[in-house]
C-alpha cells in the first residue's frame, strides 16, 4: 500500500492504519529505536507508542512524508525513553558515543535566550548538509539521525569502520568550521 492511501486510512480513521503503518514500516521504525536504546523490548514499546502517537497526529496533520514523520515521532519517543532509562543507570544503544561526537560541533546550551540561535543552527547544519556529495551526506544522517553504529554504516556503504570513522570526523571537523565561519560560538 503507498503512504497516501496509509495516510488516507488514518484520515478516515480507518484502523486498518495501523497494520498497514506496522507493515511497511514496522523495521524502518524498530531500527531507528533500537539504535537509540539498544533494547529491542523498549524499540518495541516505542514503535507501538508511535502507532498510537500517529493515530492522534492524523488528523490534524497530513504527514507529506509518512516515512520522515513516523521517523521523527519513533526517534523523539525512544529519546525520552532513553532519558529515562539512563535517569535509572541503565540503558546502551549508539546514543552516548553520537552525541560525544557531536559535542565539540553544537552548543550544549538548553535556556530559553538560546531557542532562536537554535533554530537557526538546525538551518546552518541543513544548509551545511546540503553542500555535500550525497554519500557524505547519507553517512553523516545515518550517523547522527538514525544513529547507527559506524559499523552499521561500514557494512551499508561497503568500507571499512576505520574509514567510516574518518569521514564522520572529517565531516564533524568540517562542519564545525562551517558554523563558526558563521559566527556561532561552540
Amino acid at each position: 500500500m503507498d503512504d497516501a492511501a496509509i495516510v488516507q486510512l488514518y484520515l478516515d480513521r480507518d484502523e486498518q492504519a495501523i497494520p498497514a503503518t506496522a507493515e511497511k514500516y514496522g523495521n524502518y521504525c524498530v531500527s531507528i529505536a533500537n539504535n537509540i536504546l539498544g533494547n529491542r523490548e523498549d524499540a518495541e514499546e516505542c514503535v507501538n507508542d508511535t502507532y498510537l502517537n500517529t493515530w492522534n497526529a492524523i488528523p490534524p496533520h497530513r504527514p507529506e512524508r509518512l516515512s520522515t514523520f513516523l521517523g521523527k515521532i519513533v526517534r523523539n519517543l525512544a529519546f525520552n525513553r532513553y532519558k529515562h532509562t539512563t535517569a535509572d543507570k541503565r540503558g546502551g544503544g549508539e546514543l552516548p558515543a553520537v552525541l560525544d561526537e557531536l559535542a565539540g560541533c553544537v552548543s550544549g546550551k538548553e535556556d530559553v535566550g538560546h531557542h532562536y540561535e537554535y533554530k537557526e543552527i538546525v538551518a546552518a547544519i541543513n544548509d551545511f548538509l546540503g553542500t555535500l556529495p550525497a554519500e557524505k551526506r547519507n553517512v553523516f544522517v545515518c550517523r547522527y539521525w538514525y544513529t547507527d553504529s559506524i559499523s552499521a554504516i561500514a557494512a551499508r556503504y561497503d568500507k571499512t569502520d576505520a574509514a567510516v570513522s574518518m569521514t564522520l570526523n572529517r565531516l564533524r571537523l568540517k562542519l564545525r568550521d562551517y558554523l563558526i565561519a558563521r559566527g556561532y560560538e561552540l
